[in-house]
């Protein structure tokens, strides 16, 4: 498990390349969100997806979130209606995680064997030219083992896995993280909206926004 400190003030390439090169050889990566940190792997590689599931202690019938660049990519892994769309393009990049029907291209293990996707664009110049360079979708599930509490400390979750036999490839260490709280999810996948967590997305701008 290693560790590269970042200041995401500066330039970030080389945390950039080292990042791609761990996701494309099937490993996981802790990188920052505008939420929390996340155990990124490719979320369309099973094989990478298993790996988040051990480094996690995730059991299997729990689905993985996933970041994305935007609605384009969005479009690729979902089905999305029109009226769907304008909602997506209000909210990303931004704090709410969006579960949708899913397309076959989106890997079962990912999603438990469900018909949806939880996905949602961070909005964070690193995840976004992560996403940019690598050109897959990663999954986005908070960094830390299954019933622990999330940290906004890299330095804590390097402490937390370094006694797991699964431990993270790479962490990408930007200090303390503002923002300590996991993303709002909103289920579109039937008639009637629903909000299935309270982020930092206030739920009344997010059925302010349902009724366009």
């Amino acid at each position: 498990m290693r560790i590269i400190k970042v200041n995401l003030n500066d330039d970030f390439s080389e945390a950039l390349q080292d990042a791609i090169a761990i996701l494309k050889s099937g490993g996981v990566v802790v990188y920052p969100t505008d939420t929390l940190y996340a155990l990124g792997a490719n979320a369309l590689d099973p094989y990478a997806i298993e790996k988040v599931f051990r480094v996690k202690q995730r059991p299997k019938n729990k689905p993985l979130p996933i970041a994305i660049r935007n609605i384009k990519w969005a479009r690729e892994l979902a089905f999305i209606e029109e009226k769907e769309e304008k909602v997506l393009e209000a909210i990303w990049p931004g704090q709410v995680t969006v579960v949708l029907p899913k397309r076959n291209i989106v890997p079962d293990v990912l999603t438990a064997s469900k018909k949806s996707v939880a996905m949602r664009v961070p909005n964070i110049q690193f995840v976004d030219k992560l996403l940019g360079k690598f050109g897959y979708p990663i999954t986005s599930t908070s960094a830390n083992i299954s019933n622990e509490l999330p940290s906004s400390r890299a330095s804590e979750i390097a402490e937390r896995f370094k006694g797991s036999y699964y431990k993270p490839d790479l962490i990408i260490d930007v200090g303390d993280l503002k923002v300590l709280e996991p993303s709002t999810i909103l289920d579109l996948t039937s008639d009637k909206p629903k909000i299935l967590r309270v982020g930092p997305t206030k739920p009344e701008k997010l059925l302010k926004l349902l009724e366009l």
